[in-house]
């Protein structure tokens, strides 16, 4: 059990991905909810998967919240929130985008300053794309990302790709085990409630809330 979560819910863990558009944190939660890949690139509005599951020798359901961010963040306080209020952090860079990985740098310092120090801040990095590989000549090496990650910032490292399946699981077994999760659980022992697209805002052009991280 993971206890209290930061949104002050208990039994509830949120895990969020963010990343820069189009890095494929979308195309990763596809995979590992339905084992399936889009080919064709839609950008993300904001997505909230939410799921359900018994605990071992426990009648209570733990409650599973995946937030699906857009790459575009423009209102620093909504994402503020929803930075504070999150349990775990997936942050995606693509093998073929290699700027990617800086906006992963920027997020992983902001992610530290709003909590308070590592330890209270999960973080996966994930290295999104893999199946492009250097042969292709497009993809660049991971080591030094990796050597990063792991090395200066004591976080864990995933290379997946959501094309081939790639170690889909394993991003979210990482996240799993960061909130004291089983890692080996998957969606086949869950329940699927809902997934609630981000609702556009209440007529108020100076608050679009669809690239925000609100809660829900």
């Amino acid at each position: 059990m993971a206890g209290m979560s930061p949104s002050g819910r208990p039994n509830t863990v949120r895990l969020v991905f963010l990343g820069a558009a189009g890095v494929g944190k979308t195309a990763l939660i596809h995979r590992f909810l339905h084992d399936g890949f889009e080919h064709k690139y839609t950008r993300t509005v904001e997505e909230l998967h939410v799921l359900e599951y018994d605990t071992a020798g426990s009648e209570e359901k733990m409650r599973l919240e995946i937030l699906d961010t857009s790459g575009s963040y423009s209102f620093p306080a909504m994402r503020e929130l929803c930075i504070r209020h999150s349990d775990a952090f997936a942050l995606v860079y693509a093998a073929d985008e290699p700027g990617s990985f800086e906006e992963v740098r920027r997020l992983r310092a902001e992610i530290l300053e709003l909590r308070g120090g590592g330890r209270s801040a999960p973080i996966t990095v994930v290295r999104s794309k893999a199946d492009l590989t250097e042969s292709e000549g497009r993809a660049p090496v991971a080591g030094d990302a990796m050597a990063t990650v792991e090395a200066e910032w004591g976080a864990d490292f995933v290379e997946a790709s959501a094309s081939t399946g790639r170690n889909a699981v394993g991003v979210f077994s990482s996240l799993l085990q960061q909130v004291n999760l089983p890692a080996q659980l998957s969606p086949a022992a869950w329940t699927r409630r809902d997934t609630v697209p981000r609702p556009r805002a209440r007529k108020r052009p100076s608050l679009k809330k669809h690239h925000s991280c609100v809660l829900s």
